[in-house]
């Protein structure tokens, strides 16, 4: 094994945490910082123009293209499950969409026992990095690295179905971020000028002059080490040799909810019958890691469109596409700059709920499933997830090797509550679209198809048609309790010198997307790192 130097920090993952928590740990030069990224640079344009997802999804060069077990309420089918594999991770392949959550997600992790996560607590986490276009304010903060911008184009059909969810009781709003999220909107996103926000770019660049942080790519790390349950370093495969690193002060892992609760496993903790099928000798029993994995599952509802402009029609011959792509060119605006989704909802599936339970990702193009031709005709697309899933699955280690990729079973829709989510989801959706301001355009439900009026009916046809929206969390749930894989200040439990700082730590997942949360826990993470120093 290949002698490696001694540093202060070794993180482990590049991507959104990783990425930040380099930043704020190398800051004041007075430790040594090692990040260690298995993917390579971001260098591929496709990163940095935001229509590039669809190139970057399913590429592996720049995602670990998992796959999940065949999900039992899902027909058997196993989902593609995107993973950013290059530095910035996810923000390097994800929507672009800023979105914090609801403050009733925080104050119940709060109420849960996770002490100072509420969203009073959280808020100035959220404001630490922001530098939101419209101004500063008690909700927003401007100078940060974490621009948030408002999209550059916009589409009269959505502006339509925007007006169809007002009429619907959906109130209108310029702003998802306030901690109530209710109502219809653009979404706003990380962007600059049309170009991609993502965390390479915005905490690593300004810290590339610093000489105490140094930054590794294609290194993919096989274990930590342990010496009497204090963890001292790892090693890692880089360059088809393996290498030690030293850590003085502590390792954090940055994995993601997928990586991290692997790497506890093949490092010694976890479940001891699981680490025993593995062949990995016990450091800590821990029997949380890898259990309690949230997502958000979509449901994918196509409606046909008449008398409207859509990217079905405007990408569907060789001078559409020359015109989008010279409009990018010379502007940085039109298709090519715009996120996966455009309009934004969050609504309750039904009247009784306390808060909005599902968000709506409206899409002025419609195909069968991602990847493959958009549909010849004019159509939108209406996802609808469940924001508060109560179905619960698990990632764990499925090999000894590192190499392998880890068991992911999201278990979709294994209880009652989710199954009835998702018949109230499309019942809602076609209220909204059967709206006076929608008429005009006369829209025809494509999928899951209208003919479906039974509950059973369209619950089985909406689960075929649903997928990941690629928000996984909880698999190294935060808490005060003994079932927690990590304390409030996300140290490992039963174990000295190891924290977790990624999505796996959420006890419950957020109301909406996952990104700006996992910033907001790298920025209280390093706060909490540098007291504890």
């Amino acid at each position: 094994m290949a002698d490696s130097e001694d540093y202060d920090y070794v993180i482990v993952g590049a991507g959104t945490a990783g990425c930040l928590l380099a930043n704020r740990l190398s800051a004041d030069g007075s430790a040594r910082v090692l990040l260690l990224e298995a993917g390579g640079h971001d260098n591929l344009p496709w990163i940095h123009i935001p229509i590039g997802y669809l190139f970057c999804i399913g590429n592996p060069r720049t995602d670990w293209c998992y796959r999940t077990e065949p999900q039992a309420a899902l027909g058997g089918r196993q989902i593609h499950y995107a993973r950013g594999r290059v530095l910035g991770g996810c923000s390097s392949i994800n929507g672009m969409v800023y979105m914090r959550g609801q403050a009733a997600d925080y104050d119940g992790w709060a109420a849960a026992g996770c002490t100072g996560w509420g969203w009073d607590d959280v808020l100035p986490h959220f404001l630490r990095h922001e530098d939101y276009v419209h101004g500063a304010s008690a909700l927003h903060a401007t100078g940060g690295e974490w621009r948030i911008e408002e999209q550059r184009l916009h589409w009269p059909i959505l502006d339509a179905f925007r007006e169809a969810c007002i009429e619907s009781g959906i109130p209108g709003t310029d702003d998802f971020n306030r901690g109530d999220n209710h109502g219809v909107g653009y979404f706003q996103v990380n962007q600059r000028g049309g170009i991609r926000v993502n965390a390479r770019k915005a905490f690593l660049r300004p810290a590339r002059r610093r000489r105490n942080l140094r930054v590794m790519t294609d290194a993919h790390v096989s274990a930590i080490r342990f010496r009497d349950r204090q963890a001292v370093g790892l090693d890692y495969e880089r360059g088809g040799a393996m290498h030690r690193v030293t850590a003085r002060r502590e390792v954090i892992l940055c994995g993601g909810a997928v990586n991290s609760p692997q790497l506890l496993e093949l490092s010694g903790i976890g479940a001891p019958d699981r680490l025993g099928e593995l062949g990995v000798t016990p450091v800590h029993a821990a029997p949380g890691v890898g259990e309690n994995l949230q997502d958000h599952l979509q449901i994918r509802l196509v409606f046909s469109v008449n008398d409207a402009l859509t990217l079905n029609t405007l990408a569907g011959s060789r001078l559409g596409k020359a015109r989008i792509g010279l409009e990018y060119l010379l502007r940085r605006r039109g298709p090519m700059s715009m996120a996966p989704s455009q309009l934004g909802a969050f609504a309750r599936s039904d009247p009784g709920r306390e808060r909005p339970n599902v968000e709506y990702h409206i899409q002025p193009l419609s195909l069968d499933r991602f990847g493959e031709p958009l549909h010849p005709f004019p159509a939108i697309t209406a996802s609808v997830c469940n924001l508060q899933p109560t179905s619960r699955g698990s990632i764990h280690a499925h090999s000894p090797d590192f190499r392998i990729p880890p068991r992911i079973d999201p278990n979709y829709l294994s209880t009652e509550a989710d199954r009835q989510v998702l018949i109230d989801s499309v019942r809602l959706t076609r209220r909204i679209m059967a709206a006076e301001a929608l008429a005009r355009h006369a829209p025809k439900e494509i999928k899951p198809g209208a003919h479906l009026s039974e509950d059973a009916d369209i619950a089985r046809a909406a689960a075929e048609l649903a997928t990941t929206i690629f928000h996984p969390v909880g698999t190294a749930r935060m808490g005060e309790d003994t079932g927690s894989v990590v304390d409030p200040r996300l140290r490992v439990r039963g174990v000295g010198g190891l924290r977790v700082v990624d999505a796996s730590v959420m006890p419950r997942i957020t109301s909406g997307n996952t990104n700006a949360p996992t910033l907001m826990i790298a920025e209280k993470a390093a706060e909490m790192i540098l007291a504890d120093r």
